[in-house]
């Protein structure tokens, strides 16, 4: 069931009448709930999670010690108490964005407690369109049935055929039923897409008990800006949640206004601003932050000659010797970075990149440190899914989770760096993609598969670096064919999973044109073609529209795909 009162019938449960929790996340931005729960000194274990299997194993662990469970970024978009069997006691308090909710869930009042804001669109089917007894209509007709036979002298010839066609009649109308119900349920459950991030909805629970902090506020600012990097809500839902974000910076900022309560130079400052989309450019070269963002090198097309012409013209333009553009930022002449926004704005429209500035928030530790969000979601990025070390999951995990927190900035540089290579490898994929024609197009949508061998494989095995490459590439694409339907059609991507167990990763996007909602059909469209051909697949993200399959069932696994999407 939604909770309408998160700070009563969640947070004060959690706090009143159980001395453990457990908190059950799947990615990094949990600080806020774990800063409210040390407040109120609730202890609580963290059990991170990758996929369902691990959702089910932490469960299993922790099923006899624990009754209150909180799921953070997971749990809402299947039944359940279905995958987990729990028992009647445990309670599950579930704060996620992947929608839509199972209709189970939405409609369980005991057991589940869905912590999402209502101004979302969720569309839920009414109760009885989804869950009609058809046992009552069948006892109403059997008393009717009853009633009319008690009165009825008719001959026993026509009283039966009189109830052969009542039978027909209501077996029809049950089909008709079951069928209608199967409509309702599918409208629903076709598209996956994201709600309100679960950091601003923690922190607005903070908020309502007046136990906010600017820590909390930067959080919930990456948790946001982390949907808007990885493409899972539109671009209007940005704009609202980061207006929504505005007011409270403001309201934070206030507070220090008058001398009494003015902070220290050393102390956080959260600052709204309209800045470069040109991804970690205050912590990179400037030309290699140009070279390596999506935005400036689909607009050049820097992987061919005429693109890496026109971006020399673009420096040109804007009169920065190439010695300031190529050496790191810090290090570039003060009264250059003192207008370069404005200069690189100026020149951006000239070659029709009115969009090069966008609204998003910066954090200031003191004189030196200064970071915008976007740079804090790549760094935490690369962390969880760094695959230069043989560490486990949990252990990227904790690397992340601390390069969160303004105490520990070396692990935060760690992560930047990190990030660096890990956009730089993306670029050479895209780039290599597009000039061998790996991308094919299959009908109704387009396709390409990373060969194994290929430079950085092995970092697009993780979903979030695939789902970056997967949309850097379609926009690439876009930009450079000529084929007007391509542009419309919406892409897979497949890449090397494990080699040993002849595996693939593989992850769909919708079309570039249709991405204002940032719906996608393909997670139920892998479902019925994996299930259609019998082919071995593991549907264990969290992301319906990622999903694990055999290298051997690739081909028949397409095949089907393809006469379903047609």
């Amino acid at each position: 069931m939604f909770v309408t009162d998160i700070r009563k019938e969640f947070y004060d449960v959690v706090v009143n009448q159980v001395r453990v929790a457990i908190l059950v996340v799947v990615f990094v931005y949990v600080y806020s709930i774990q800063a409210l729960f040390h407040c109120d000194q609730v202890q609580y274990t963290l059990v991170p999670v990758a996929g369902w299997q691990d959702l089910g194993t932490a469960f299993m662990e922790h099923k006899e010690q624990y009754q209150y469970f909180v799921l953070i970024n997971c749990g809402a978009n299947v039944d359940l108490l279905e995958t987990l069997q729990p028992e009647e006691d445990s309670v599950f308090f579930i704060c996620d964005t992947h929608r839509p909710a199972d209709v189970v869930n939405v409609y369980n009042d005991t057991q589940i407690k869905l912590l999402i804001k209502q101004d979302d669109d969720l569309g839920v089917p009414s109760y009885d369109d989804i869950f009609r007894d058809d046992e009552e209509d069948e006892e109403g007709d059997g008393d009717d049935s009853g009633n009319e036979s008690d009165g009825s002298a008719e001959p026993s010839g026509k009283r039966r055929r009189y109830d052969e066609a009542r039978f027909h009649i209501h077996i029809q109308s049950r089909m008709y039923g079951c069928v209608c119900r199967r409509e309702i349920l599918f409208d629903y459950e076709q598209y996956e897409f994201h709600g309100t991030s679960a950091a601003l909805v923690m922190f607005e629970l903070a908020w309502v008990m007046s136990k906010d902090t600017k820590d909390m506020l930067w959080w919930s600012v990456i948790g946001v800006t982390d949907q808007w990097i990885h493409d899972k809500i539109p671009h209007m839902k940005y704009v609202t949640d980061i207006a929504t974000l505005q007011r409270h910076v403001s309201r934070h900022n206030h507070r220090n206004e008058d001398e009494e309560n003015s902070l220290s130079i050393d102390c956080m400052r959260i600052t709204f601003e309209y800045d470069l989309r040109l991804v970690l450019y205050q912590h990179w070269s400037l030309y290699e932050s140009i070279c390596n963002s999506c935005y400036t090198s689909c607009s050049f097309k820097l992987w061919s000659i005429n693109g890496q012409k026109k971006l020399q013209e673009f420096l040109a333009d804007m009169g920065l010797p190439l010695k300031q553009v190529r050496q790191k930022f810090n290090s570039m002449d003060m009264t250059i970075k003192e207008n370069l926004r404005e200069v690189i704005e100026e020149s951006a429209n000239k070659f029709s990149m009115k969009d090069i500035r966008v609204q998003t928030f910066a954090v200031h530790f003191g004189f030196k440190n200064r970071f915008l969000a976007s740079d804090v979601v790549h760094a935490a990025a690369a962390l969880l899914e760094n695959v230069e070390k043989d560490e486990t999951p949990t252990d990227n995990f904790i690397k992340a989770l601390d390069c969160l927190s303004r105490s520990n900035l070396e692990r935060l540089h760690l992560g930047i760096d990190l990030a660096k290579k890990k956009l730089k490898a993306i670029q050479q994929t895209v780039a290599s993609c597009i000039c061998t024609n790996l991308i094919l197009s299959q009908g109704p949508f387009l396709y390409c598969h990373l060969l194994e061998g290929t430079p950085d494989v092995k970092l697009f095995s993780k979903p979030l670096a695939l789902t970056l490459l997967c949309k850097y590439l379609l926009k690439t694409f876009v930009c450079s064919t000529r084929n007007k339907r391509c542009k419309i059609l919406p892409l897979i991507m497949a890449a090397p999973l494990d080699v040993e167990k002849g595996t693939v990763i593989v992850l769909g996007i919708p079309p570039e044109s249709e991405t204002s909602d940032k719906k996608n059909f393909f997670g139920r469209a892998f479902e019925k073609a994996a299930e259609s051909t019998s082919s071995r697949t593991l549907h264990d993200h969290f992301d319906t529209s990622v999903i694990e399959l055999k290298m051997e069932d690739r081909g028949k696994f397409l095949d089907a795909l393809i006469t379903l999407l047609s």
